[in-house]
Parts: C-alpha cells; sequence; structure tokens
C-alpha cells in the first residue's frame, strides 16, 4: 500500500527545502574538507541534496511558513542570505587550515623547498611541498576528531539562532569574532613552525661565518642539503608536539565557531 505523498509537497515546503539546500553549499564552497579537495561537483551535489533530505523535517517545523517569501525578489535575496550564513560557517573554520597551509610555506622557504612546488587540485596552481604536507596532516587530524561532526553540527544549529526568513545583521560581535579568527592566522602559523624555524636561523648564521673562514667554498651548494636535512630530522622530533598543537588549535576553533553560530 502506497502512501500519496502528493498534498505535503506545497510550494512553502519546496522553498524551505531549496533554502536548506543553499545554505549547506554555502558551507561546502569555504568549509575545509570539502573545498581543499577535487571531490567532483557531481558527489558535492548529491551529498549536498541527501543532507538537506534528511534534515529537512526537523527544519522545516520550527521554520515559520509565513515567513517565506511569495516572489521571485525575495526568493532570491533569502537564497542569498543562505548562501552567506553558511559561507561565512564553513570560511571561519577554514582559518585554521590556512594558517597551517602557511606555515608550510614559510618553513619551504627556510628548508630551501621553495623551487620544489607540487600542483594544488583545487586552486590549480603551484604551491610549497610542505604546505601541502602540513594541510593533509591537518586534515587527518580534522577527521580524527570528528571535525566534520562539528561542522555539520554549527549548521543545524545556526537555524536555531538564525532562522530560516529571520533577520542576519552583521552584529559588532561577529564581526569581531571573525577577525580574531582571522589575526589567529600568523599566530598559529609561527607557533607550529617557531622551533624549526630557529634551529634554521641558527643554521644560517652558522653557514654565514663558515663562507668568511672558507670564501672558496661555494656554501650556496652545501647549504641546501644541509638545511633539507636538518628541517626533516626536526620535523620528525617535533611531530608528536606538532600533532598535540594542531588538535587543540582544530578542537578549540571548532568548539568557539560552534558557539558563535549557535
Amino acid at each position: 500500500m502506497f502512501v500519496d505523498i502528493l498534498p505535503y509537497i506545497t510550494p512553502v515546503k519546496i522553498i524551505i527545502f531549496i533554502l536548506v539546500v543553499s545554505r549547506l553549499s554555502g558551507m561546502f564552497i569555504t568549509a575545509p574538507l570539502f573545498s581543499t579537495f577535487p571531490i567532483p561537483m557531481q558527489v558535492k551535489a548529491g551529498l549536498i541534496a541527501l543532507i538537506a533530505f534528511l534534515t529537512y523535517p526537523i527544519i522545516a517545523s520550527i521554520t515559520p511558513e509565513n515567513m517565506i517569501p511569495n516572489n521571485m525578489l525575495g526568493l532570491g535575496w533569502m537564497v542569498s542570505r543562505e548562501i552567506m550564513i553558511g559561507a561565512m560557517i564553513g570560511f571561519c573554520i577554514n582559518i585554521i587550515f590556512i594558517a597551517i597551509q602557511m606555515a608550510g610555506h614559510l618553513l619551504s622557504m627556510q628548508m630551501g623547498l621553495a623551487i620544489s612546488n607540487v600542483l594544488d587540485p583545487v586552486t590549480r596552481h603551484q604551491v610549497p611541498i610542505m604546505g601541502q604536507l602540513y594541510l593533509y596532516m591537518a586534515m587527518i587530524l580534522f577527521l580524527g576528531i570528528n571535525g566534520h561532526h562539528y561542522l555539520f553540527t554549527s549548521v543545524f544549529e545556526s537555524y536555531v539562532s538564525l532562522p530560516i526568513g529571520g533577520e542576519f545583521i552583521f552584529s559588532g560581535q561577529l564581526i569581531e569574532e571573525v577577525i580574531r579568527f582571522t589575526s589567529q592566522i600568523f599566530v598559529i602559523s609561527f607557533n607550529i613552525i617557531m622551533p624549526i624555524f630557529a634551529v634554521l636561523l641558527v643554521a644560517d648564521i652558522l653557514l654565514g661565518f663558515m663562507s668568511k673562514m672558507m670564501p672558496t667554498m661555494n656554501i650556496f651548494v652545501v647549504s641546501l642539503p644541509i638545511k633539507i636535512y636538518i628541517g626533516f630530522v626536526l620535523m620528525i622530533m617535533f611531530t608528536i608536539k606538532t600533532y598535540t598543537y594542531l588538535s587543540n588549535v582544530i578542537n578549540d576553533m571548532l568548539i568557539h565557531v560552534s558557539a558563535i553560530f549557535t
């Protein structure tokens, strides 16, 4: 016996579903993992539709139907609004990964690996190999601490503080928090690489003295393998410390972002 679902498919219900898909789409555009790797658009669209289908009944139950627009101009504004909210949530969480990738870029330059680039499949640009290494390490940690759960939880709980059809104002607190997250990029980057960076700086100073004492030595050729070897040894030595620091930073960032939008 089949259940007739046509009475439940009304224009208002369809619009609510479109708005749910819009907020999830905005989050997928800027969120880590989904925007970091070249996931096919068909897979992203199917995943968005599936998640929206599973969460739609709950969101529809807390969305007043009188807040749904009855014209195309209002619908276009609400779709843009939902995409913007989802993109802000994903961007705030993605800041930590931008900082981690920047740390890898700085370390590549200090180790002499800046010319050893790899193709970033997302941006289609050549990026330093150490930046990609730290980025993949951060992504593994992100999945290991169930960061994707925090990500989807932040989106779903945002429907309580920022419901569909409600007012969305860039309050001073929201702007301040976003600016604070952005300002953490350089702090996190230098905290990750500072021990290695300091040792490599001392190595540069010693190699500079060596070049003065032995002018005939091609110090540039000698310094490249030495700095690369020192850098990799230090990276191995600080792996556990880096893992612990990144876990704490990612976890704290996820909690703070979830608190802003809930």
